[in-house]
C-alpha cells in the first residue's frame, strides 16, 4: 500500500509505477531493428484477452519511482526512448517527456490511446483496442497505426480505425502471437489486395530478445 504523498506524486506523473526497463531491439512496426530503452510502466484497465504482459495490468503490484531515477538509468543506455505498459497514458506523460527532451532523447509511446494525451512525443503507435476506442485527438496525430489481428473480424476493425487515422499515418496489420500461423497467410493476401497496408511482425521474439 503506497503513502497518501506517493500516490499524489504518481497522480502529477512524478512518479510512475515502473514495472521494468531494459535496453533492446524495437522489434515492431516501424522503428524494427532499432535500438532502444523501454520504459514499461504499470497500469492498465483495457484488459485484452491476449495481452503477453498481463503482469502490467495492476499498477499497485509496480512500485512508484521517480522519474528522475528512470531517466538517469534510461539515458545510460540510449537516446531513442520507448515507453510502454501497461497502458502509459493512464498517467501523466508531461512531466517525464519533458525531462526526457531535456537529455535530447527521441521519445516514442506505444498506446491503445484509450486515455487523453498527455507527453512530447517524437513517434506515437497507436494501437486501438475493440474494448476501449482510441479519444478522438490521437487519431490526428498518431504515426503509425498498428492493429492486432486474432481473428478476421479484426481485418474489418483495421479498417475502421485507418478510416480515422490522419493521412500520414502508417498502417499496419500484425498477427497476434498465438495466432501468428493462422494469421500471418491471411494477413499477407489482405495486404497483397490493400497495399496502404503493411505487415508488421514481433521479429523480436524470433529473436529471443526482450
Amino acid at each position: 500500500m503506497i503513502t497518501q504523498e506517493k500516490q499524489a506524486l504518481v497522480d502529477e506523473g512524478i512518479m510512475l509505477p515502473l514495472m521494468e526497463a531494459f535496453y533492446t531491439i524495437q522489434g515492431e512496426g516501424f522503428h524494427k531493428g532499432t535500438a532502444a530503452y523501454f520504459i514499461r510502466i504499470g497500469g492498465c484497465d483495457v484488459g485484452c484477452h491476449w495481452c503477453d504482459v498481463k503482469e502490467s495490468w495492476n499498477a499497485d503490484l509496480h512500485p512508484p519511482t521517480a522519474i528522475g531515477e528512470i531517466i538517469e538509468q534510461a539515458v545510460e543506455y540510449s537516446k531513442t526512448i520507448v515507453v510502454t505498459g501497461g497502458e502509459p497514458l493512464t498517467w501523466d506523460m508531461g512531466p517525464l517527456t519533458q525531462l526526457l527532451k531535456k537529455q535530447g532523447c527521441q521519445i516514442h509511446i506505444e498506446t491503445s490511446g484509450a486515455y487523453k494525451l498527455t507527453g512530447t512525443w517524437d513517434w506515437i503507435c497507436l494501437s486501438p483496442k475493440k474494448i476501449k476506442l482510441p479519444t478522438p485527438e490521437i487519431y490526428e496525430v498518431a504515426n503509425e497505426l498498428k492493429v492486432i489481428v486474432f481473428n478476421v473480424h479484426d481485418l474489418k476493425f483495421a479498417e475502421e480505425q485507418a478510416d480515422k487515422v490522419n493521412e500520414n499515418c502508417i498502417l499496419y496489420l500484425q498477427p497476434e502471437w498465438s495466432k501468428r500461423d493462422k494469421m500471418i497467410p491471411l494477413i499477407v493476401d489482405y495486404v497483397m489486395k490493400n497495399p496502404r497496408w503493411k505487415v508488421s511482425l514481433q521479429t523480436h521474439k524470433y529473436l529471443n530478445i526482450p
